[in-house]
Order: structure tokens, then C-alpha cells, then sequence
């Protein structure tokens, strides 16, 4: 397979890269839109495209339920069912079973659930988690892990991880696609730093080509996520690149980029760009506020995205208020938009061999409410 990594520099702890892969490069640190059913919700490919979008995510579990991997498998593999060119990861279903607490049940060698959709009875295993990842083709794929709640007591962490490094074992063996995809292992362990540790060593000792953190991002204070990726940064290895999982808002990035990790995937600027508040150099702007009824700027003036370059405030705030789809889709286009930039320019400012700068530059400015 064509799937490496490159390191080329460093600023600090934070990283700039390029990983290869059979669908083209991506540079890192980046920014995965989240396409949870194998679309990124109010954008067309060639939307995602346009805004400069390196790789995508798709989610195991729900491709699983609907329309089935078998159906992707017919059609030539996700890119081909989805006409998305460029590179694509999927997750392990691992957090989706895990949040069916009610439904699901944990065994030595899997979990059996029921589908949140109509109540069917299912069993993930190890192995057959990698066999719908396959049939996918996503370019990165993921172990299947116990994702465990939080809080969670030490003793539940760890014999959850035990759990989770046995089944990385058996993913791994039955992996049997590696001129094609690349299988990455999940780091767990909690908030507990000698457990991310028996954890990232004993994935080491397997020699996956990359490596996900798991289980950040789940209620934790931001300080013990940060406190986590920091820890991990002087164990996981410096030539494969590191997945931190579901992370997170513009600050999260930066922050969790200084510490050495370089790729990123959340619903958060979709999620919330739906809902009309939106992601801006200026920091978070609520659309439907009032102040902007009659307000005919661009939601930022120095965006050159297609909502920033067409549109007003006025007008994006009144089709959201009314609910119309054209609202959600450029304050979607918008925010993806602002998420790559920010990607390209902590990357720039990784080569200039200041990012520190940076970091102090936008922080205080990207978790404020725009006026």
C-alpha cells in the first residue's frame, strides 16, 4: 500500500506531516468533516471539494445498519457509492455500540446490541469489524475498542482496556487488506496516565501504522484531555501520525495540536452550523440573534468562502430562523470552510516554526461570542 507518514517539522510539540495513501496526500494537522452515513450533512462532494477538504469520515456502525456494508461492497467501496475521491476513514463503531447502554452487552469477544432503529439483535466481534471496514475500503480503519464511559472507576478502565487490547489482537489477525487500507489501533485508558501508557505501549508492540486516542472528549474536563495528550506525546511514536477522536471545537484543535497530535474529526461545525451558530476567526457567531436582522455584512469579512462572498448575515439569519435549507447549508459550507483554514494555518505557522505565537495569538479570540 501506498499508506506512510512523513514528519516535516516541528514547532514545539506541534507537528506538520503528509500521509500518503492510495486516494492522494493529506497534510497534516487536519481537520476530518464527519460523514456519519457516507455524506457530510448539507454538503455535495463537490462542495467539500471546493472548500478544500483533504479526507472525510464515515461510521461503521451506522453504514452497518443502513445500507449495509455488503450493499458498499457491491457498489466498489465507498468512494465509488459516494463518488468521494480523495481519502476516507472509518471508524470503529466501538463509541455508537458502546452509548447503547440499554441495548448492548459485553462479552469476552464482542458486543451483542440492538439496533437502535428497529430493535434487531447484533454482534460486533473483533473480526468482524475489520470485515465491514474492508468491505467499506475506507483508505484508514480503525481497531474495534471498548469506548467506556466517564466517569468510570479505575478498576472498570482497566479491565475495559484488557478487553480492548485483546480485541486489537484479533482485528489485527484478521486484517487482510493492507495494500489497500491501513489499520490503526486505539489508545484507552481513561484519565488515568499509566493505563495510556500499558495501553500505547502494548499497541506499539504491534506495529500499527498509526495511532487513535479514544475516549477524550466523553464529559472529561478539557484540562484532563489535555493533560492526556500532552502525556502521550513523548510515548506514541514520532514517525506515525496520531488520531485524537471526536475533538472537538477550534480551541480544542489548536490546544491538542500543541501537543503533538495531527488529526481531528467531529461533528461539531456541522452539527452546529445547523443550528445557526457558527465558527468565525472572530470567534462564535449566533446567527438568529436579533442584532443581525438588519445587519448586510458577511458573516466574516475576511472568509472567502461561497457564503462569505454571496451573502449577508441578514440573509443567512433569515433563512435559519425560517428553518430553509439553503440557511443550514452555508452556514455548514462556511464553518467546514473556517475548520480548514484553521488546519492550513496552524500548519504554517508549524513551518515558520511558531506556533506558539499563534496559539497565544487566536486562542482569546476563538472562544469568544462575536458582537
Amino acid at each position: 500500500m501506498a499508506f506512510s507518514f512523513a514528519l516535516q517539522a516541528t514547532s514545539g510539540k506541534a507537528r506538520a506531516g503528509k500521509i500518503t495513501t492510495n486516494h492522494g496526500d493529506i497534510q497534516t494537522p487536519v481537520f476530518m468533516p464527519v460523514g456519519t452515513l457516507g455524506t457530510v450533512k448539507a454538503m455535495s462532494p463537490q462542495e467539500l471539494l471546493d472548500t478544500d477538504v483533504q479526507i472525510i469520515l464515515g461510521n461503521t456502525y451506522h453504514l452497518y445498519m443502513r445500507p449495509g456494508h455488503e450493499l458498499i461492497r457491491k457498489a466498489g467501496g465507498l468512494h465509488q457509492f459516494i463518488n468521494w475521491p480523495r481519502p476516507m476513514l472509518t471508524d470503529s463503531g466501538g463509541f455508537q455500540v458502546m452509548s447503547l447502554a440499554a441495548l448492548r452487552k459485553i462479552t469476552r469477544d464482542g458486543v451483542k446490541f440492538r439496533s437502535h432503529i428497529d430493535g434487531s439483535l447484533h454482534y460486533f466481534t473483533p473480526e468482524y469489524v475489520i470485515e465491514i471496514q474492508q468491505a467499506l475500503g475506507a483508505d484508514i480503519i480503525m481497531s474495534f475498542d471498548e469506548c467506556p464511559p466517564y466517569p468510570a472507576t479505575r478498576d472498570y478502565i482497566k479491565k475495559s482496556l484488557t478487553t480492548t487490547l485483546r480485541w486489537a489482537e484479533q482485528g489485527l489477525r484478521a486484517f487482510s487488506n493492507p495494500e489497500n487500507q491501513a489499520l490503526f489501533g486505539i489508545v484507552q485508558g481513561g484519565i488515568y496516565p499509566d493505563l495510556r501508557e500499558k495501553s500505547a505501549l502494548a499497541l506499539m508492540d504491534m506495529d500499527f501504522p498509526g495511532y487513535s486516542i479514544g475516549g477524550l472528549a466523553v464529559g472529561e474536563e478539557k484540562a484532563e484531555m489535555f493533560r492526556i495528550t500532552d502525556f502521550l506525546h513523548d510515548i506514541l511514536p514520532q514517525d506515525k501520525p496520531r488520531y485524537l477522536m471526536g475533538v472537538g471545537t477550534p480551541s480544542d484543535l489548536l490546544n491538542n495540536i500543541a501537543n503533538g497530535i495531527d488529526m481531528f474529526d467531529c461533528v461539531m461545525p456541522t452539527r452546529n452550523a445547523r443550528k445557526g451558530s457558527i465558527f468565525t476567526r472572530q470567534g462564535k457567531m449566533i446567527i438568529k440573534a436579533a442584532r443581525y436582522k438588519e445587519d448586510f455584512r458577511p458573516i466574516d469579512e475576511e472568509c472567502s468562502c461561497y457564503a462569505c462572498t454571496h451573502f449577508s448575515r441578514a440573509y443567512i439569519r433569515h433563512l435559519i430562523t425560517m428553518n430553509e435549507i439553503l440557511g443550514m447549508r452555508l452556514a455548514t459550507i462556511h464553518s467546514l470552510h473556517f475548520y480548514q483554514e484553521l488546519m492550513s494555518m496552524a500548519r504554517a505557522a508549524i513551518l515558520a516554526g511558531n506556533y506558539a505565537d499563534f496559539l497565544a495569538e487566536m486562542l482569546p479570540v476563538l472562544d469568544r461570542i462575536v458582537e
